[in-house]
């Protein structure tokens, strides 16, 4: 492994730094379309790159942002495939945390766990470890949590001492008829 901000190997480190960039528009595919047009920052403690495994690490309060797009951990891995692209993000953290906004007329989507990982081939959001979702009242709690980008679904595991609980807050649009009505 190399630290790499003198080295000959920076270009190559930015170029990676740069595939983070997109497989983090990738994942923003659902939220605001603003957010992909957006600078992404990334800071951390310590950052290394090995070219011969594709492997980014960095660690030490990592913050990666883009437009309402937040990730804090406490790591955060990159792997890269054979031709370079973004195979998986794995952020981990007491916990680690996101949240972006998927919809101009809804509020922040949140969630933590002590493992988040992205699945660039699959489009899956895995969080696991006290695994928490939350947005406009709803929210979802279990052991391990996978969101699928493609089809917009969740599916929810729990044990005998961890459950799942969701909670989902009344219709305020509703409106239901009196006695007299």
């Amino acid at each position: 492994m190399r630290l790499i901000p003198n080295s000959k190997y920076r270009l190559a480190f930015l170029k990676h730094v740069a595939c983070i960039a997109v497989a983090f528009s990738s994942v923003s595919a659902f939220a605001l379309p603003s957010d992909r047009n957006q600078q992404l920052s990334l800071v951390a403690d310590r950052a290394t790159y090995n070219d011969k495994t594709g492997i980014t690490t960095y660690t030490g309060n990592v913050v990666i942002e883009q437009g309402t797009m937040k990730l804090q951990a406490d790591s955060i891995v990159a792997t890269l495939n054979s031709k370079k692209e973004i195979q998986t993000i794995t952020a981990k953290g007491q916990p680690a945390k996101f949240q972006q906004q998927m919809d101009v007329n809804k509020g922040l989507a949140r969630g933590e766990a002590q493992t988040i990982i992205y699945n660039a081939d699959t489009g899956i959001i895995t969080l696991s470890g006290k695994a928490y979702l939350y947005q406009d009242g709803s929210s979802i709690r279990g052991n391990t949590l996978k969101y699928s980008m493609n089809k917009g679904d969740v599916e929810a595991q729990g044990s005998s001492t961890n459950r799942v609980q969701i909670i989902i807050p009344p219709s305020s649009s509703k409106s239901f008829p009196g006695a007299r009505d």
